[in-house]
This record gives C-alpha cells, sequence and structure tokens, in this order.
C-alpha cells in the first residue's frame, strides 16, 4: 500500500511547482529524506524539475531472477518519466492542496526549509471534485545522525 504525497517548492510570486510522491509520504520517511538529501533550494528544484516519481531516494536495485533486493551506491530518485509527468505550476498554496492525486501528505520548500502538511480531500458524491479540503501541518522528524 502506498502513501500518497505531493513535494513542492514556493516560487518567489507565492506560486508552487510540484510533482506527485507514490511510496513511503509519512513524515518519518519521505519528509526526513527531503530534510536530510533535499535541504537547499537548488536541490529541491532539481527533484522537482524531474517530475512525477515512485521514490525521491531509491536506494535498492531489484534482481528479478533472484527476487532479491540490494543496495547501491548511489541513491536517486525514481521518476516515472514521459510528458504527462511532468511537475504542475499551482497559482497559490490553496490551488496546491486541490491538486487530486489522492494524496495524504504534501511537502513545501520554503526559503530554507520543508513544511509538512496532513492532506484530506472530501469530494462529491461521483468522486469527481473536491468539495473541501482539510489542511493541518505536521513536523517532520530531524534525520538521525550516525
Amino acid at each position: 500500500m502506498s502513501t500518497r504525497a505531493r513535494i513542492g517548492i514556493l516560487l518567489p510570486d507565492d506560486s508552487i511547482l510540484s510533482v506527485y510522491h507514490h511510496w513511503d509520504g509519512y513524515p518519518e520517511w519521505l519528509g526526513v529524506k527531503l530534510k536530510e538529501h533535499y535541504n537547499t533550494y537548488e536541490k529541491a528544484s532539481e527533484l522537482i524539475d524531474g517530475g512525477n516519481m515512485s521514490n525521491c531516494y531509491y536506494d535498492e536495485k531489484y534482481d528479478v531472477e533472484t527476487n532479491t533486493y540490494t543496495k547501491i551506491d548511489n541513491p536517486k530518485p525514481n521518476y516515472y518519466g514521459g510528458d504527462d509527468e511532468a511537475p504542475i505550476l499551482s497559482k497559490n498554496f490553496d490551488d496546491f492542496t486541490r491538486i487530486d492525486s489522492w494524496q495524504e501528505y504534501s511537502y513545501v520548500f520554503v526559503k530554507d526549509r520543508w513544511e509538512g502538511y496532513a492532506i484530506s480531500h472530501k469530494m462529491d458524491k461521483n468522486y469527481e471534485e473536491i468539495v473541501s479540503v482539510n489542511v493541518r501541518n505536521v513536523e517532520i522528524p530531524e534525520p538521525e545522525t550516525v
């Protein structure tokens, strides 16, 4: 089961450029990975420029023949690719929260830090339109130091 999320970056005009993130979107994983590995405006921008992704920090390779995972030396995002996977530009935070990708969490890089939000949408009876959005701030844990 996935925990879907959106990852965005606040632009100078208060618009937000964002992408979909499929796996492990909760603050204890995705929030920590964002803080740990994408902790500058440049790194956050580069991550988002790649488009929608399965995972922002793919650190294993799957071997079909042996049905096993092995660690890789250079973890990187696992982007979907293709024209339909490009980032979405929202004119403001409210529009950003109304993007319907069934996300449970959203993250926005603001100046020099990540901010996290729990998002829930109330849909109309046909699940075609968002009727209301509930947004609350969530704390992103600090990365563990070894």
